[in-house]
């Protein structure tokens, strides 16, 4: 009885690590996003012309909204709200802004314009 007993036990036990450790997750669906990716930063209105080789970008998101927050001076690009496409594709949703903004866990690339405002990057990890 006892070894039909740890038999059950090793049997759930194995059940468990299998199923927490499934490779169907959806990249999209972690946070891989997040952190710094550094690279040519720029930042453009009508009383500004900033821009840099050597920047960074920290990237953060709550929910469907990620926040840019750049170095060396730039402003932030906040509240830009995506939605997932397809599997693994996120689009930029809204009229706040109007752009092009890709990102993996390797590779951040903007070219976003809201309210005159300009922000690009073009950052590695």
């Amino acid at each position: 009885m006892k070894s039909m007993l740890k038999f059950i036990g090793v049997l759930l036990l194995t059940a468990f690590v299998f199923a927490s450790c499934s490779k169907d997750t959806d990249p999209a669906d972690v946070d891989v996003f997040a952190g710094t990716f550094k690279g040519k930063i720029s930042y453009v209105d009508s009383e500004q012309n900033l821009s840099t080789d050597a920047g960074s970008v920290f990237v953060t998101k709550v929910g469907s909204r990620y926040d840019f927050r750049f170095s060396d001076g730039l402003p932030d690009l906040t509240g830009v709200e995506f939605e997932k496409k397809d599997d693994n594709t996120m689009v930029n949703v809204g009229s706040a802004g109007t752009g092009l903004i890709t990102i993996n866990k390797d590779k951040l690339v903007i070219g976003y314009t809201k309210d005159g405002r300009t922000w690009t990057a073009d950052c590695g990890r």
